[in-house]
């Protein structure tokens, strides 16, 4: 569920940024297309600004990279926690960039945050909580792909959470939440299989749509 924030503005020049988010599991293409996005908007001349969560430039964030490289162990409601603390720290400015009509790409969120740690089975209800208050985004962009066709990847493995049978129950998680959520629209779900291009040109035709047809609508908040 979600809820609207109120602002004080002149809402005959209200113009606000569009809050798009890219999701799905690791080595679907997300970074990949998130960057192709940000690339193409600014080149287009739009105010732009790009996020990635974690966001390990932070000291909670260094906490958090240092248990995803497996260098520290955690308990899994701590490191839930951090991450949406993570999150967190980072709303202000968020919030005041898309009031300021600046458009924000964010890779991975706090549907990552919940999938992930109710995959490990830390129940979904209490992994929600703590994200209680956060920007709603515009538009969930998700990259749907096989754990066989993911493991084909590059990289797939490097960090703690790249395993199968795990990343199988996480892309079973997030089509759960997808169940769960009010606004079923919110979600495009993309076959991350095609060609790079082709993903490209559908998700800037779904970016551009939900930047002019969001431009006067308040920012919410997920409750």
């Amino acid at each position: 569920m979600s809820k609207e924030i109120s602002i004080s503005t002149n809402t005959s020049t209200y113009k606000r940024g569009a809050f798009i988010l890219f999701e799905g599991c690791d080595r679907t293409g997300k970074s990949t297309q998130a960057n192709k996005l940000f690339e193409y908007l600014q080149i287009k001349g739009h105010a732009v600004k790009f996020w990635k969560f974690p966001d390990r430039t932070t000291p909670i964030g260094q906490t958090i990279n240092a248990y995803l490289t497996n260098n520290q162990e955690l308990d899994d409601k701590a490191i839930h926690l951090l991450f949406s603390a993570n999150r967190w720290e980072c709303m202000p400015k968020m919030k005041n960039l898309l009031l300021g009509g600046t458009t924000i790409i964010v890779d991975r969120y706090a549907y990552s945050g919940v999938s992930y740690s109710a995959s490990k089975g830390l129940d979904l209800n209490w992994c929600r909580c703590s994200d209680i208050g956060l920007l709603r985004p515009d538009v969930i962009i998700f990259m749907d792909l096989s754990t066989e066709e993911s493991e084909k990847r590059g990289g797939f493995g490097e960090e703690r959470y790249e395993k199968k049978d795990f990343q199988e129950i996480v892309r079973k998680t997030f089509a759960l939440l997808k169940e769960k959520d009010d606004d079923d629209s919110l979600w495009k779900v993309l076959d991350a299989k095609q060609s790079v291009e082709r993903l490209h040109e559908q998700i800037v035709e779904i970016s551009l749509d939900i930047i002019e047809n969001c431009s006067q609508l308040p920012l919410k908040e997920d409750n």
